[in-house]
């Protein structure tokens, strides 16, 4: 509806009625100048699809979603990408029991130094890749509640996190996962993380995994099944640069890149 309205600074929607409205994906995407927006009389009630809401409102700074109803949505993809001024958002009330894609919903929220996810249900997301993109101030994140049964993708979920120190995966399924390339690409303040519950059963790209990951110290992949990367060969690069890593556990046989063993790589 106003996608591209580059030189908008304000807007006033106080006297729209969308009770009937069942799509605003897009709606404000591409709005660079906008700084606010008052939605506090939006009704969501009957909305599916916001994915793109925000995108590139790169200068947006806050914005009240306290009055959302999201019971019907099952798209959130790239909902706030490339919000790089956005330095807090409430997103308490969220009902996301029916979100099937949340990739890119927080892409490039460079400002964001904190995000509390704790009432998100993720039973039914299929896509999580580059969720968290380039959120690079924020230091921690718990992802203790997310359930992820049905995550096929997790490519790239917290690439360019360079400022994220621990993450808690510790309730992540990743049974249904096949994509999880670039996943820790480029977190260089990440010191260790837990995988010891990953299934990898099913993933055949794990390339970039940890790549520049240079303050990891250790990580435990002694339960990473393999089978599936081996047909693919999909590891390129998977520890590039991790200087300081200790690998416990590792089965040389089922680490391979082109027939090198990764520990012959001289991390």
């Amino acid at each position: 509806m106003f996608d591209g309205c580059e030189l908008l600074t304000s807007i006033n929607l106080s006297n729209f009625k969308t009770n009937n409205v069942t799509n605003m994906s897009g709606m404000f995407s591409d709005c660079s100048s906008l700084t606010s927006i008052n939605l506090s009389n939006f009704n969501t009630n009957n909305v599916t699809n916001m994915s793109g809401m925000f995108s590139d409102c790169s200068s947006l700074t806050s914005i009240n979603l306290s009055n959302f109803n999201t019971n019907n949505v099952t798209n959130m993809s790239g909902m706030f990408y490339n919000c790089p001024s956005l330095t807090s958002i409430n997103l308490s009330n969220f009902n996301t029991n029916n979100v099937i894609d949340m990739s890119e919903m927080f892409f490039n929220c460079s400002s964001l130094t904190s995000i509390n996810l704790s009432n998100f249900n993720t039973n039914n997301v299929i896509d999580m890749s580059e969720m968290f993109y380039s959120c690079s101030s924020l230091t921690s994140i718990n992802l203790s509640n997310f359930n992820t049964n049905n995550v096929t993708n997790m490519s790239a979920m917290f690439e360019n996190c360079s400022s994220l120190t621990s993450i808690n995966l510790s309730n992540f399924n990743t049974n249904n996962v096949t994509n999880m390339s670039g996943m820790f690409y480029n977190c260089p303040s990440l010191t260790s993380i837990n995988l010891s519950n990953f299934n990898t059963n099913n993933v055949t790209n794990m390339k970039y995994m940890f790549y520049n990951c240079y303050s990891l110290t250790s990580i435990n992949l002694s339960n990473f099944n393999c089978d599936k990367i081996k047909e693919t060969n999909d590891m390129e690069d998977m520890f590039y640069n991790c200087k300081l890593l200790n690998i416990n556990n590792i089965k040389y046989k089922d680490f391979k890149i082109r027939g090198q063993l990764i520990i012959d790589l001289k991390l």
